[in-house]
């Protein structure tokens, strides 16, 4: 038997977190859309309502509740603010890395502070050279003595200027095919946060650029073995970067849907709300139909997740589908405000701004199709 309804613990925590995006998130949107910048009371909100320490197991100070739980107060706090389930799905994807493949020194001395919102957390993949393809990336490492020396730049990276530890790839300088991962902290010597970006939408969430200037890392930082960044970096992204990506897509479709249909229901026209029009209720539909289809996609993959199963190219179907059915479903809803839908003072302008942000991140549309195809033509292939 196939259950597809929450438990009665996920569905009090469901609750729970829709009412803290309420209370503690809604009320500083207009402040982070004005400022375009995270807003400070809203990350100290996030640690103190443990919304950090989700998927970090208890014996390093998280609740362990896992990846499903992480999927539900995604999509409650991108149901109010995107840039602040994005900037909290980049710190899950930020400590990742340190609860698959860090040492228990590394998991003791890290975990705990992240857990408490003490500590923010990134990871920096993304290069100017390879986007799509980390391989092609051109930051480099050499050893020197006990310590590593990382040189290069990373650019798209989500809570740049806010992150204190950071998850980073790197390639050998002598073996441009080896690649290792690494734990940089802020404040280590020639590490620092540059250029900070100013995107369409997802205002209230910090993209910008790394640079590492012969940035000395001590061997204790290594991340994983050495020679072995790629599986490191990749791991992270394909599940909890993408599922990550999912729960932000998925809050902006309800959000969608929840403005339309108020609005459908209050514009009179001809005597008549529009939601008497066939074909308002046509577009209503099709957002309801992909809402349910999406949710359907990501929690499944969360919970196989959840069960230990290898769920990146699931992850990747749901990435897709969230995220392309969150950018029309925005389209649509502002569509349905017609001239409204252009003024901000009506937040479906702020929605379409940010579902255009959804695509690229975490691996563009065309590059999950990639992926998909190769699954399913794997059994073909010897």
């Amino acid at each position: 038997m196939i259950d597809f309804t929450f438990t009665e613990e996920q569905e009090m925590f469901r609750k729970a977190a829709r009412e803290f995006a309420e209370t503690q998130v809604a009320p500083k949107v207009p402040e982070m859309e004005e400022a375009g910048k995270v807003n400070d009371e809203v990350v100290k909100a996030l640690g103190e309502a443990e919304m950090m320490a989700l998927t970090i197991p208890e014996e390093y100070g998280g609740l362990g509740l896992g990846y499903v739980a992480r999927l539900i107060a995604l999509e409650e706090i991108s149901r109010v603010s995107v840039a602040t389930a994005m900037m909290l799905q980049i710190f899950g994807l930020g400590i990742e890395p340190i609860i698959r493949f860090g040492n228990e020194e590394q998991k003791r001395r890290y975990l705990p502070g992240l857990a408490k919102g003490e500590r923010l957390a990134t990871v920096a993949v993304t290069e100017a050279t390879g986007g799509s393809d980390p391989k092609s990336g051109r930051t480099s490492y050499k050893r020197d003595g006990d310590d590593y020396i990382i040189n290069g730049r990373k650019c798209f990276i989500t809570n740049s200027h806010i992150a204190d530890t950071v998850t980073v790839l790197a390639k050998d300088e002598e073996d441009p095919e080896v690649f290792t991962a690494f734990i940089v902290e802020k404040g280590m010597e020639g590490f620092r946060p540059s250029h900070e970006e100013h995107k369409v939408g997802m205002r209230g969430c910090n993209t910008g650029e790394l640079v590492f200037e012969h940035c000395r890392v001590p061997r204790e930082n290594l991340l994983g073995e050495e020679g072995k960044g790629m599986r490191v970096a990749m791991a992270a992204i394909g599940e909890v970067g993408r599922g990550g990506m999912v729960g932000c897509a998925l809050g902006l479709q309800a959000a969608c849907l929840e403005a339309s249909l108020k609005f459908a229901n209050e514009r009179i026209l001809y005597g008549k709300p529009i939601s008497n029009l066939q074909t308002i209720q046509n577009k209503l539909a099709e957002m309801r139909i992909d809402l349910e289809a999406g949710r359907l996609l990501g929690y499944r993959a969360a919970a196989m997740q959840d069960r230990g199963m290898r769920s990146s190219n699931e992850f990747a179907v749901a990435k897709y589908f969230t995220t392309e059915a969150a950018q029309k479903g925005a389209k649509t809803a502002v569509d349905i405000h017609g001239g409204y839908g252009c003024l901000e003072e009506y937040p479906v302008s702020r929605y379409y701004r940010d579902s255009i942000v959804l695509g690229p991140s975490a691996g563009t549309s065309d590059i999950m199709k990639v992926i998909i195809a190769r699954w399913v033509l794997k059994p073909f292939r010897k």
